[in-house]
């Protein structure tokens, strides 16, 4: 039976650097209002005797849409999403400014509502989309570059160790 430690070793830091680098930037670039997507930015690792399975779980369903960006329909971005004409929902930034302890003000500089805010937000948003901030893809991506020289070698580690093991090497 194949033990894959090393393997398993390399696949659970790879998994760890991009979990904590995809959560740094989230913090670091302001984007951790309810903490949510912070605590959704997780890794599985599973290993079998014949197998592996690992998957990064995002599970708040805009991830993309923040990593990727969002072109609206007068600042375009490079990215597979657009808004034509569907706006993002209102009540999502009034739950945002509750959250952050926002006081919404209109333009007189008087006090308005939540829901008027929302709205504001979200029109804004349709015109100007949402940049990419490429939070979990770049963390991602940098730390794929150094996985496959280390995975080959603790891979053929742990190969070599079954083969000692079934030849009764060790």
């Amino acid at each position: 039976m194949l033990n894959p430690v090393r393997t398993k070793e390399v696949l659970d830091t790879f998994g760890k650097r991009v979990q904590q680098q995809a959560r740094t930037n989230l913090t670091k670039g302001k984007h951790k209002a309810s903490g949510g997507l912070y605590e959704s930015t997780k890794y599985e690792l599973d290993t079998g005797p014949q197998s592996f399975s690992f998957s990064f779980k995002l599970e708040e369903d805009y991830w993309e849409f923040l990593d990727k960006g969002v072109s609206g329909t007068e600042v375009k971005y490079n990215t597979p999403f657009s808004y034509k004409t569907r706006k993002p929902p209102a009540k999502v930034f009034e739950k945002w400014a509750k959250q952050k302890g926002i006081k919404p003000r209109g333009k007189n500089g008087q006090f308005t509502s939540f829901k008027s805010f929302g709205f504001a937000v979200a029109n804004s948003i349709f015109k100007k989309g949402i940049k990419p901030t490429n939070f979990f893809s770049k963390p991602f991506e940098n730390e794929f570059k150094k996985l496959p020289e280390d995975l080959v070698q603790a891979y053929a580690l742990d190969v070599e160790n079954f083969i000692d093991f079934t030849l009764n090497r060790k």
